[in-house]
């Protein structure tokens, strides 16, 4: 009897484990139009993942099932359209349904067999309800104008902001504890007073940039899958670190820092892959070190936990293409000649400044920056000189463009011998490409466009100035 007992006792452990395999979310959302409708989770915030799709009948009833588990995270149903109809979260219970309807979504939003789902919609109501008593408040308020309303008011953030540290205090270890943990800001301090008697904005500042990601839990690989890690990271390089090579690399290394020591390695993963990505497409002049650091470190060192052969391979050939042309190297030696078909070397131009514009005579683009360039040059005249190389088009085409843009006080180069790989050796990609470089030849802007140089120079200018008092 007792082993017929422990083998029933076996079945149906067995068969509700099975049962609840996979994922089953089952959703009824009154007045909802019919029509597909989407399941995908957040991969940042301009990014979603689809998982499934499912046809929503005439009372607005839709089911989503897979049999595999759904990674968790916070996941969204689209539209037809594409749009956002509502976002819930996928942890581990992954069988569960909703009720609601198209009033209000998430104010009539009934959960079952979701504990934290319930938790992320009870919150959203409590807000609503918040929100929606304040919108009045603060409409009366514009026709009365008294304190009466201005207190309310008060008093209504006051009690918004304190049930939000309430919650998220007895809901730490959920995960919409961390959701909202995450995607809120930090509490500030009292900042000391400067002598003037002021409050000292700059201590304030670097407390702020030094506690920045202290909500952040970089162990918990789910908020790779919600928009809230790429807007921090974004805030932090963009509004919080300094545009410049070396500050951008010390953020890059900290937040990288930060998720190795978390241990989760689609974290690692995530803020490896966007950090360096962004940096191979910089904003700032000298970026480019930002991507080779990078590069290296992390994808050339084996750091890079979620990657394959042919992307590392990508990433190498890159580097090598990048490491040579970075600012404050030396330009490398072009092998040209002039019009005449006499040789020359690029150290015999003599300038306080040369800007070498590499360009197809067929481009439109570069067509069209002509004109800005020879001003510019113009302008620059005692001080800066350029080297005009045509990377592509044929000899004729070439003298052809030098004569209707009347550019020919410029230096002009053309490869008759045809070796020189302009994409290769010079980072050409795309035209046309211009670097800046000193007395020395010695790289001190690239990937420029032409309608900057002007301003490049005067800051330039200026900086040196600077640096020598």
């Amino acid at each position: 009897m007792k082993k017929i007992a422990l083998l029933l006792f076996t079945y149906l452990l067995y068969s509700q484990s099975w049962a609840q395999s996979g994922y089953k979310i089952e959703g009824t959302i009154k007045g909802l139009k019919p029509g597909a409708y989407t399941l995908a989770h957040y991969f940042g915030y301009d990014q979603t993942i689809t998982k499934d799709t499912a046809l929503v009948d005439d009372k607005g009833v839709l089911s989503f099932t897979g049999s595999k588990s759904l990674p968790e995270g916070l996941y969204m149903v689209l539209k037809p359209n594409k749009s956002r109809l509502l976002d819930f979260i996928v942890g581990p219970e992954q069988h569960f349904s909703f009720v609601s309807d198209t009033l209000s979504i998430v104010g009539n939003m009934k959960i079952e067999g979701s504990p934290d789902n319930e938790r992320f919609f009870n919150y959203q109501q409590k807000m609503l309800g918040y929100s929606q008593e304040l919108t009045l408040v603060q409409a009366q308020a514009k026709v009365r104008q008294d304190m009466i309303s201005q207190a309310k008011i008060g008093t209504i953030r006051r009690q918004m902001s304190e049930y939000y540290h309430q919650f998220v205090k007895e809901n730490a270890a959920t995960f919409t504890g961390k959701i909202l943990s995450a995607s809120n800001e930090i509490a500030l301090p009292t900042p000391p007073k400067r002598p003037d008697g002021r409050p000292d904005s700059a201590w304030l500042f670097n407390y702020y940039r030094a506690h920045f990601w202290d909500n952040f839990d970089f162990s918990d690989e789910r908020l790779v899958r919600t928009p809230f890690l790429q807007r921090k990271l974004e805030r932090y390089l963009q509004n919080l670190t300094f545009p410049a090579p070396d500050s951008l690399i010390q953020a890059s290394d900290y937040v990288i820092g930060k998720a190795l020591k978390g241990g989760s390695k689609e974290m690692q993963a995530y803020c490896i892959w966007y950090l360096t990505n962004q940096a191979e497409t910089p904003n700032t002049v000298g970026g480019d070190a930002v991507f080779v650091h990078l590069a290296e470190k992390y994808y050339l060192g084996g750091i890079m936990p979620i990657t394959d052969s042919s992307t590392v391979q990508n990433i190498r050939s890159r580097v090598a293409i990048m490491k040579p042309l970075l600012v404050g190297k030396s330009m490398p030696a072009l092998a040209l000649s002039d019009t005449a078909r006499i040789g020359f070397k690029l150290a015999d131009i003599q300038s306080k400044y040369t800007v070498v514009f590499f360009y197809d005579p067929d481009c439109g683009h570069c067509r069209q920056s002509t004109p800005e360039l020879k001003r510019f040059s113009e302008k620059y005249t005692s001080s800066v000189k350029v080297l005009a190389v045509s990377v592509t088009g044929s000899p004729d085409n070439w003298k052809k463009y030098i004569h209707d843009f009347g550019v020919g006080a410029w230096r002009h180069g053309y490869d008759f011998s045809f070796r020189t790989d302009f994409r290769k050796e010079f980072d050409v990609v795309n035209t046309p490409m211009v670097y800046v470089l000193d007395k020395d030849k010695k790289i001190i802007a690239r990937k420029m466009a032409v309608e900057q140089l002007d301003s490049f120079i005067d800051f330039y200018e200026e900086q040196s100035k600077l640096s020598k008092k």
